[in-house]
């Protein structure tokens, strides 16, 4: 194919995006909103077929474009692209389990505290390493954890804390580092929710040990399936990748040989000498890699983040302002010291209510507005986890009850226009006075 070949099918890419992908007029009560979704323009869509040209099938240039900027994003050292972030959440917990961190290393048995009430991905790696969740509750309001109930939590065996920034909402992160340094403890902030908020005017995931990050379409931004594990610590960086590409002790790139030039030259386990480093595993590991087809997407989306951000922080900003004080619903407040770059606007229908949680829902959803519950609630409360050893830390789980049964959110993503984020306000308004409770 000719380069001018090449750039006629780009163009005719252009072409039928502009034709195909035109906005239509919102019409209330009609045109779905919702809670969440990728937002896409004529560039992303080139930015796959271009790929797809190239028949970059497998990890190539563009995943390390993609690590490189987005590490610059958060300011950290090392980025390793995974095919989610969940895959993200599994190798960050499997890193700590591995015998090159000496005695630091987390073994069967050994505890990790966590939040109740969250998406299960952020819990399931602690169970599928032999270890025990510690489960701790969390603040209505903010939806995150506080210092002092992670700190009661603590007992003999804990030796990590992996929390997410709930929503978007970072907890408190820099006070949370400095209680896992005072313990030895090893931190991972799940930043699936919460790429570009701040905390002490320091972009989240840089706090902890390591950040994870979800490229799932309802996210910040998008590489279709996809999602991240970041890190200062270049030894976790290295363990990171090992877990992540089959276990392997080499760090050559795919394609590439001898990049230690001592490809022979080792003496590993009770492999013969000079055994290929190429096929020599250090780690009981997984084949978590994306693709280049979806790094070239989410280097193109990466133009979009900060305008991405700035339009969650107004759509919530204008959601809470025109929703206004209510004395049936408990609103969102942002932890203090923290600029969120929020996921969603999450509300609790108070105990006093004259009206459920379902009545608001289905009131909503009638009006195609969709509607999501705060993930699995208190997660002990789930068949998968009733056969799970675990310990409740910190108190009781009361206000992770509260959320399983009382709490909802709705979206302010993007894609979302002012239009839709009014009517969303004024349907709330309007449920009530249909109540008589206005």
């Amino acid at each position: 194919m000719t380069a001018q070949e090449r750039d006629e099918i780009l163009e005719l890419v252009r072409k039928y995006h502009q034709e195909n992908a035109a906005e239509r007029p919102f019409e209330p009560g009609v045109t779905p909103i919702l809670p969440s979704g990728a937002v896409l323009d004529e560039e992303d869509r080139v930015a796959l077929v271009e790929a797809a040209l190239d028949m970059r099938i497998a990890a190539g240039r563009s995943s390390k474009t993609f690590e490189r900027e987005f590490a610059r994003f958060l300011g950290l050292r090392k980025a390793h692209l995974t095919n989610s972030g969940s895959s993200a959440n599994l190798l960050a917990v499997s890193t700590l389990t591995s015998p090159r961190l000496g005695e630091m290393r987390l073994k069967p048995g050994d505890e990790v505290v966590t939040a109740a009430a969250g998406f299960p991905t952020t819990v399931n790696p602690i169970v599928q390493n032999g270890l025990v969740p510690v489960f701790v509750d969390v603040e209505l309001g903010t939806y995150n954890t506080t210092v002092q109930r992670v700190a009661e939590a603590i007992g003999p065996r804990t030796r990590a804390i992996i929390l997410a920034h709930t929503l978007g909402n970072p907890f408190e992160v820099a006070e949370m580092a400095q209680l896992a340094a005072d313990h030895d403890l090893f931190l991972i902030e799940d930043n699936c929710d919460a790429v570009g908020s701040t905390y002490q005017g320091r972009v989240t995931g840089g706090f902890g040990d390591m950040a994870t990050v979800s490229f799932y379409p309802a996210h910040h931004i998008t590489t279709g399936e996809g999602g991240c594990v970041l890190t200062n610590n270049l030894q976790l960086a290295l363990i990171i990748e090992s877990f992540r590409d089959w276990g392997r002790d080499c760090w050559c790139e795919p394609g590439e040989s001898d990049t230690c030039h001592k490809r022979f030259g080792y003496q590993l386990g009770t492999l013969p000498a000079g055994y290929d480093h190429k096929y020599t595993f250090s780690h009981v590991g997984y084949n978590l890699k994306s693709t280049d087809i979806q790094a070239a997407l989410g280097v193109s989306q990466l133009r979009h983040l900060p305008e991405f951000i700035r339009r969650r922080r107004e759509n919530w900003q204008r959601l809470r302002d025109q929703i206004g004080e209510q004395p049936w619903l408990l609103l969102p407040e942002a932890t203090k010291d923290s600029d969120p770059s929020w996921f969603g606007f999450i509300m609790t229908i108070q105990p006093d209510a004259p009206f459920e949680r379902a009545d608001l829902v289905s009131f909503l959803e009638n009006r195609k507005i969709g509607t999501r519950l705060l993930f699995a609630g208190n997660l002990t409360r789930h068949p998968a986890y009733q056969d799970v050893e675990y310990r409740v830390g910190g108190g009781d789980l009361a206000n992770s009850d509260v959320i399983t049964e009382r709490t909802l959110w709705v979206g302010v993503y993007p894609g979302l226009t002012t239009q839709m984020i009014d009517y969303i306000a004024e349907s709330v308004h309007d449920f009530f006075a249909a109540r008589g409770l206005r």
